[in-house]
């Protein structure tokens, strides 16, 4: 089962049209989501009430990889923009942080949360991460939280990864894994959850990094999310001139 844009596109734009209101999201509500899900990965990091009760990930791709001063970064379905905005100030005033949403009210909550933190070095752009809409070659780091999972087409995905990044630029993700055990009729079943029908094992990750030109994979699971469902690290690198 393919995952369907349309109604991610609508489930998540009714999640920002809540907290631009002031609510929440509501994308958080099984038992235990928060104990797995969302603010609970950021702890160690100093970030609003307001901008944390917007994030929906599996993990902390900041946790995953490093991101140094003066070098660009691009978070794959920035949401909210809590990845944005961390990676701008590691990244400084000579660095930029750009988020690519394909939604318009997540967009508009994560430009409201950077002008509230003032942060200068920051960029969000409308499109899908099926068709990155940036030149070849102008990212120094690509990071994603729980979105690649999503995509229905993945290979698209990681070619514009790789066609994006610099020589020798790095790749650092959380995502969601299926269990190599997880079946078919379990993927289509009535009520699983939106990110069952699309969720990679680890071995369909590494081969289609592989195929889309990147080296040094590492898909690493960190901790279950749901029936036969994991969280994941995956790094990779794009090779240097």
């Amino acid at each position: 089962m393919r995952p369907d844009h349309d109604a991610i596109r609508t489930r998540y734009a009714g999640a920002a049209r809540r907290a631009l209101a002031g609510e929440a999201t509501g994308l958080l509500s099984g038992a235990g989501d928060t104990e797995r899900l969302g603010a609970v990965h950021y702890a160690d990091d100093e970030v609003p009430e307001a901008v944390a009760s917007t994030s929906l990930g599996c993990g902390n791709p900041l946790a995953v990889v490093d991101v140094r001063p003066g070098e660009t970064v691009l978070d794959l379905g920035s949401g909210g923009g809590l990845d944005v905005l961390l990676s701008a100030r590691r990244v400084g005033p000579a660095g930029h942080a750009i988020g690519l949403d394909m939604t318009d009210e997540m967009l508009a909550l994560a430009r409201r949360h950077a002008a509230e933190a003032e942060l200068g070095n920051v960029e969000f752009v409308k499109g899908t991460i099926e068709a990155i809409p940036l030149p070849d070659n102008t990212v120094d780091v690509v990071i994603s939280n729980c979105v690649i999972a999503l995509s229905p087409d993945k290979p698209a995905v990681f070619a514009g990864i790789a066609r994006v990044l610099r020589p020798g630029g790095r790749l650092g993700v959380t995502d969601i894994l299926a269990d190599e055990t997880l079946t078919d009729t379990e993927r289509a079943a009535d009520g699983a959850a939106e990110c069952l029908g699309g969720a990679l094992t680890a071995d369909d990750y590494r081969r289609l990094l592989h195929a889309a030109g990147l080296v040094n994979a590492e898909v690493r699971r960190t901790h279950e999310v749901g029936p036969k469902l994991y969280s994941a690290i995956i790094r990779a690198d794009k090779p240097s001139d």
